[in-house]
């Protein structure tokens, strides 16, 4: 297989099942970035805190390649075997959530982002999660799209928060509140 094909060079690119969309399209940007995602959780998980949860990291990499499958095909493309999420999908995301909730001491305020490089590249993680649940859910007003994908895309952005304040509890790390000027 070829990495270059040469038929994106107009500015188009082909969706499972061939139909051609500019590289500018709704559906094409909201998979572009939970491609992106993707990477951010790659390096994410390479951080040495993250040894642990190398599994867990490598599982919900694996549901954004199936995400990113099920956003890169036409609605009503039945022609095209696209692998499916799943209810339990969200369950997994909930109990790790909890398993580390149960660890935490409880907030009492919002934390600013940091303190360590890869708690950061933890919330650099969550803010393009939750930027590619707003573009998906855009997408969504435009055509049908799996709710679940928006399901997942909302849970993944707290598991995220939570593993960013994981880390942060692990790495002896001080979370710093955010403290509203009035």
């Amino acid at each position: 297989m070829k990495i270059y094909t040469k038929t994106g060079d107009q500015g188009t690119t082909g969706l499972f099942g061939g139909q051609r969309l500019s590289k500018a399209d709704l559906r094409i940007d909201a998979y572009g970035t939970v491609d992106e995602l993707n990477s951010f959780l790659g390096l994410l998980r390479d951080q040495k805190i993250n040894q642990l949860r190398k599994d867990i990291l490598v599982e919900i990499q694996d549901r954004l390649f199936t995400i990113g499958s099920i956003l890169a095909t036409a609605p009503g493309n039945t022609k095209v075997k696209v692998p499916s999420l799943q209810e339990t999908d969200i369950n997994f995301l909930e109990k790790e959530i909890d398993k580390m909730d149960s660890v935490l001491p409880p907030m009492k305020s919002f934390v600013l982002p940091g303190g360590h490089e890869s708690v950061s590249i933890g919330h650099v993680s969550r803010t393009v999660c939750r930027r590619a649940e707003r573009l998906v859910i855009a997408l969504s007003e435009q055509q049908p799209v799996d709710s679940l994908v928006i399901k997942y895309l909302n849970r993944l952005s707290d598991f995220l928060f939570m593993l960013c304040r994981m880390m942060a509890h692990e790495l002896n790390i001080e979370e710093t509140p955010w403290k509203a000027r009035m």
